[in-house]
């Protein structure tokens, strides 16, 4: 079971943990050594207080204007297009998918990668999660909790080497009412189901709910307890959503893998040769995946961008 544990985290990064560098047993360290830290209020405060600091910074934000179009003039951005509006740009910074930028934003001409490259990355999961709200509070639960009363390695091989849904998932509850009252009313709880599955899967409702009453079924035997009866919110999220909400390749929630071949500067660059004014972050370029790495990506990206417009 402390293999299995010190495991489970390395499984989001895209190979089994026999497949992964070993620089990535950092991983461990840092959630042993430094603690795992919750905003107080949820994830979503962390936003609300990097909107709070740009609008400090003079920094304008355009609501429900999602991008179409990017154009150039020879090699250089002039405008972005939305739907209503076209925005000039003496600089852009793409945060979106790399693929979805790559192919759906930017000209054939101007693409840094043809379909051959993209094809030979390796993605890292995606997953199937469920948001619950019950109207009791829940024994044997903590704020982190995770399930590995099944085979470990068969989930892993079942992401990996032979893509498809789990036949007996693994999967991880975070329970912030645990430590967080301003999550749940008083007496309830408020919960995540996180299930790590292979990126590309069919997803349909069928699928989600089959899988539901998998997990729900276990957890109520391993906890003792009458859980079903007492769901009084329930919503999945899954490939289809991440395609949807931000145009994710193959569904995948965690970008690309983190093999040796596509670690550091082997995953796809920041900068784009073909387009003097353009620069890619987030968890598809450097550093890679996760909330830390996604904002360093975005200091990098800054830097850059001082760097080029200073250069001028």
């Amino acid at each position: 079971r402390l293999f299995q544990l010190l495991e489970f985290p390395v499984l989001f990064l895209g190979a089994t943990p026999q497949n992964n560098p070993a620089l990535y047993t950092l991983m461990n360290y840092a959630d042993m050594a430094l603690g795992t830290w919750y905003p107080k209020g949820g994830m979503h405060k962390v936003v609300e207080a990097m909107e709070l600091l740009a609008k400090e910074k003079n920094v304008k934000f355009q609501y429900d204007q999602p991008i179409d179009r990017i154009n150039l003039v020879g090699n250089n951005i002039r405008t972005v297009s939305a739907a209503r509006k076209d925005f000039a740009s003496d600089f852009v910074v793409a945060s979106a998918d790399y693929n979805y930028v790559e192919q759906k934003l930017l000209p054939p001409t101007h693409r840094k990668y043809n379909e051959r490259y993209r094809s030979k990355r390796t993605m890292a999961p995606s997953a199937l999660i469920f948001f619950l709200g019950i109207n009791k509070r829940i024994k044997g639960l903590l704020h982190h909790t995770l399930f590995f009363d099944m085979d470990f390695s068969i989930h892993a091989r079942e992401i990996y080497e032979q893509p498809q849904w789990p036949s007996s998932p693994q999967f991880y509850i975070s329970c912030p009412s645990k430590t967080d009252s301003s999550v749940a009313p008083e007496g309830c709880e408020n919960l995540m189901i996180l299930v790590p599955v292979a990126s590309g899967l069919t997803d349909t409702e069928e699928i989600r709910e089959r899988y539901f009453q998998m997990i729900i079924e276990r957890l109520e035997l391993i906890l003792n307890e009458s859980i079903q009866p007492h769901i009084v919110f329930k919503r999945s999220y899954a490939h289809n959503d991440f395609i949807q909400d931000y145009n994710s390749f193959g569904g995948n929630a965690y970008g690309l893998a983190n093999t040796l071949l596509q670690t550091a500067n082997l995953k796809p660059s920041m900068v784009n040769s073909k387009v003097n004014n353009l620069v890619y972050t987030g968890q598809l370029t450097v550093p890679g995946p996760g909330v830390p790495p996604s904002i360093i990506s975005g200091q990098v990206a800054a830097q850059l961008v001082s760097k080029k417009l200073n250069a001028k």
